[in-house]
């Protein structure tokens, strides 16, 4: 057993709880099988003593009273001063009660005469609490003592009665009750729950292992198929989910979808790396070339086309770069509130020299939380894309909609297929109408300009323009700052 293991933890942790409160349940049903115990004894002594009570109420004389034999209900008479009157015959010796005496003294069998008279006992320290003449007192007082029955000691419980003869001599009966049964009961129980204990965790330990283990083996299979997938490096095998409806089925359901994601992620770098490489070739041969023929024979070579070269990688390195930095989850900074108006109006100012004219509209002047240089990157790349498909014009507006900041760039141009207006937003995507006019685009500033809405919490979606041509529009989330 691994104790680190989360079925050794949740077996010790139920197997713990389990044994306190059985522990607990043990203590609280000992204790009220003691009191009840204790009751019965208390009431089997009370019985006693009121059936010697009865009698002498009734005018038995002292001598002549019925006293329980045997050693269950040792009983005895006491007078005032703790003067013997009566007691069982096989009564050897007592504690806790009015005396220790056995035997009535020989001075006390004078006063065994029902009328009382012989003896000063009659004098009552409290007469006016004794019962009446033939009656018992109704609460008995109780005590704990020994008695030696027959030569057999034990423990008792002793019940005493006042009661007062028609005579008008009042008296005190004790009679006891047995202990030993009771402790031997209370102890048979205590022994049973001592053996059974360790039993009965064993099994809980037992059932909360088996159980435990049934409920993690999902997580042991989920486990293992990931060690598979990282070992074998194969991101299209899924880990099994079982058939229940629990936490651990969701927690495959998850990890399927995390497998999934992670296959589209890879496969998108593996791509990107893929095109990015296919981009690069033609530039670099291009550039490799001409420097080439520069070195055999520097009357022919063509500076201009070396400069236009090396800008075109310089453009492209810096468009794969900022891509890497979107895709690792880089986010501009968000304090300060960037506002869209002057945006817009110094990425137009930018292309005034454009192949078109461009026309701006700005109604609203909404801020937005961001970085001012990839807003402006963002616009700046719907704008050139907007300059090689137009064929008159380009239309630039600015508003606020519902708590968003919007931006329109449209065209007149030839537009875009509704079946391509999402594929075009993919990584070096061209669409074949493009590739005439482009010049030199390697396919990236429409996906750039997606990635950096996304980056500042918005969107870009393409569509159609009211008049025919392209149309581009970001929405952004005002912010209300300032």
């Amino acid at each position: 057993m691994r104790f680190g293991s989360v079925r050794a933890r949740t077996t010790a942790g139920a197997t713990a709880v389990v044994a306190v409160a059985l522990v607990v349940a043990g203590l609280v049903v000992v204790q009220l099988l003691r009191a009840n115990l204790a009751g019965q004894a208390d009431l089997r002594a009370e019985v006693a003593a009121r059936e010697v009570a009865a009698q002498l109420a009734g005018g038995t004389p002292f001598g002549k009273l019925d006293l329980p034999d045997g050693d269950d209900h040792p009983a005895q008479v006491v007078g005032d001063h703790g003067t013997l009157l009566a007691a069982s015959d096989d009564l050897k010796s007592i504690t806790g009660t009015g005396t220790s005496a056995v035997r009535p003294a020989p001075s006390a069998s004078s006063t065994s005469r029902p009328d009382g008279g012989g003896g000063d006992d009659d004098d009552d320290d409290d007469p006016k609490d004794d019962p009446e003449r033939g009656e018992v007192s109704s609460d008995p007082d109780y005590s704990t003592g020994t008695a030696d029955v027959d030569g057999r000691t034990g423990d008792y419980r002793f019940a005493a009665l006042e009661v007062t003869t028609p005579a008008g001599r009042t008296v005190t009966v004790y009679a006891g009750s047995d202990l030993e049964g009771a402790r031997t009961a209370v102890g048979a129980v205590v022994r049973g729950m001592l053996a059974g204990l360790p039993v009965l965790l064993v099994v809980v330990a037992l059932v909360t292992w088996l159980v435990t283990r049934r409920a993690l083996r999902p997580v042991d299979a989920i486990s293992a198929g990931m060690a598979e997938i990282t070992g074998s490096g194969d991101l299209a095998r899924r880990v099994p989910e079982p058939g229940s409806r629990d936490e651990v089925a969701r927690l495959a359901a998850t990890t399927n979808a995390t497998l999934a994601a992670l296959e589209r992620s890879v496969a998108r770098q593996r791509g990107f790396v893929a095109d990015a490489s296919h981009e690069l070739r033609s530039p670099i041969a291009s550039l490799r070339t001409q420097l080439e023929v520069a070195a055999a024979h520097p009357e022919l070579l063509d500076l201009d086309g070396v400069v236009d070269d090396v800008v075109r990688l310089q453009h492209l390195a810096a468009d794969l770069l900022l891509l890497a930095r979107l895709d690792a989850g880089e986010r501009p900074a968000g304090s300060t509130p960037v506002a869209l108006g002057d945006v817009v109006r110094e990425e137009v100012g930018r292309h005034a020299g454009a192949r078109v004219p461009i026309e701006t509209q700005i109604t609203a002047e909404p801020l937005v939380a961001g970085s001012a240089s990839r807003l402006s990157r963002a616009l700046g790349n719907l704008l050139d894309n907007a300059e090689r498909h137009a064929s008159s014009a380009v239309r630039v507006t600015l508003d606020e909609r519902g708590g968003q900041a919007v931006i329109r760039v449209t065209d007149d141009g030839p537009g875009v297929p509704p079946d391509e207006r999402e594929r075009i937003f993919d990584r070096f995507v061209r669409l074949d109408a493009a590739r005439a006019r482009d010049e030199g685009g390697a396919g990236l500033g429409l996906a750039i300009a997606r990635d950096l809405a996304a980056a500042h919490g918005g969107t870009l979606v393409a569509g159609e323009a009211p008049g025919g041509g392209a149309c581009f529009e970001i929405r952004l989330p005002a912010d209300r700052i300032g």
